[in-house]
């Protein structure tokens, strides 16, 4: 059951993470169309605030891949000089701080979008974006990384009890391609 979770939650943020490489890549494409149609004093416009838009939600979206890949950065001094046991110790107190972290980012994310949306807050720029637009993206991309790392926590916690400590470090290890002595 754990290893269904785990892998359902890092297939569905490989999905997502495609998704987002194809958006950024759209993204690019119409950066250069339009950075081409200056050249002949013509543009699509607003190709500057659109790709901020984009990368805030990438970015937001993104963490969760990133998260259930190992690939974002630890510091673990201490952790290697432990055995099996304490390193899964070590790896449930590092992905419950990220959980709460992120949980807590969320939930002050969520006034910001609540504002735009009450105020009907457009950007101050041609386009006159309406701000829940991006900012929706933004803000469920931090709930989704929230909801990821509570998961991870929950599954981590199972393995614990369990005293499957290796499946511990592939879930929530520091993921390191060096390894340490």
């Amino acid at each position: 059951m754990i290893d269904t979770i785990a892998t359902a939650l890092r297939r569905l943020n490989k999905m997502i993470a495609l998704v987002l490489g194809v958006v950024l890549l759209v993204t690019a494409g119409f950066i250069i169309v339009d950075i081409t149609m200056r050249q002949f004093a013509r543009s699509l416009g607003g190709s500057d605030e659109i790709s901020g838009y984009v990368m805030a939600g990438v970015a937001s979206w993104g963490l969760s891949y990133a998260l259930t890949e190992l690939a974002h950065v630890r510091i673990d001094l201490i952790r290697h000089k432990l055995r099996a046991g304490g390193k899964a110790l070590m790896d449930l107190f590092a992905i419950t701080v990220l959980a709460a972290t992120v949980s807590i980012i969320a939930f002050q994310a969520w006034p910001v979008l609540e504002k735009s949306i009450t105020r009907s807050s457009r950007a101050n720029t041609p386009l006159e974006t309406p701000l829940w637009i991006p900012q929706v993206v933004w803000f469920s991309g931090w709930v989704w990384f929230a909801v990821s790392a509570c998961v991870l926590v929950a599954l981590t916690c199972a393995l614990l009890l369990r005293r499957d400590f290796s499946k511990v470090e592939a879930l929530v290890g520091p993921g390191s391609e060096v390894e340490t002595e």
